[in-house]
């Protein structure tokens, strides 16, 4: 099915909340331990995003834990229910041995934990927090934990266009990451927060296709030989 139809059946299904628009990409010969993705991708039409930073100030354009508030988080759960308010964290450079110490076992495993690729900053003055912020805005993460891949791209007041253009953007960078590209896809399924999904792209591979694959690879290196 054609995103655009799966979207209108969808919002058939309201709800007295704002859903997002959730994605799932099943993946297929693809093994997580040995090939996982780590990587964040930046969308065209962003949704709302909260986020929070361990600074040395205070900001306006985030929320800010000083170092000096580091104490009043006394165990992980306080950290976690901590955690689950934000969208993403951010870090000045210099906090970041203190940050992973304190808050590290607990964001890490949540993929909440600023880094190199997204959300440490050199400098934490007003105009480098900005800057950082409105990036952040406008990433998604893609980590592979499981052979299925879970994330939202966007929320369903937002136009079918604004959402295709996001799930192009997502699909674009995913398939550049795995691999074997779409031959890594199994199946791809859209679905609002409370809806079931609809599938819009099914690229399951049969133990005769994929066999039918490694014999024409290997035509077609016999040919380059």
């Amino acid at each position: 099915m054609e995103i655009s139809k799966a979207l209108e059946e969808l919002r058939k299904q309201k709800r007295k909340f704002m859903q997002s628009v959730d994605l799932i990409v099943n993946l297929q010969n693809f093994d997580v331990r040995k090939e996982s993705i780590n990587t964040f991708i930046q969308i065209p039409n962003p949704s709302p995003k909260k986020i929070c930073g361990f600074l040395t100030r205070k900001s306006d354009a985030c929320d800010v834990v000083l170092k000096n508030d580091f104490e009043k988080f006394k165990t992980d759960k306080e950290i976690k229910k901590f955690a689950k308010r934000y969208d993403f964290f951010i870090a000045a450079a210099g906090l970041m041995g203190a940050v992973a110490t304190k808050f590290g076992r607990v964001l890490g495993p949540m993929g909440k934990m600023p880094s190199p690729q997204a959300g440490i900053l050199a400098v934490d003055d007003d105009k480098s927090i900005k800057a950082m912020v409105e990036k952040m805005k406008k990433l998604i993460r893609i980590r592979t934990k499981e052979n299925s891949i879970k994330l939202a791209i966007g929320k369903e007041d937002m136009s079918d266009e604004e959402i295709k253009q996001n799930y192009e953007a997502v699909m674009h960078t995913l398939e550049n990451a795995l691999p074997k590209g779409k031959q890594n896809i199994k199946n791809i399924l859209i679905k609002l927060t409370m809806t079931k999904p609809i599938k819009i792209l099914d690229n399951t591979i049969t133990k005769a296709k994929a066999k039918l694959i490694e014999k024409n690879k290997s035509g077609w290196e016999n040919e380059s030989d």
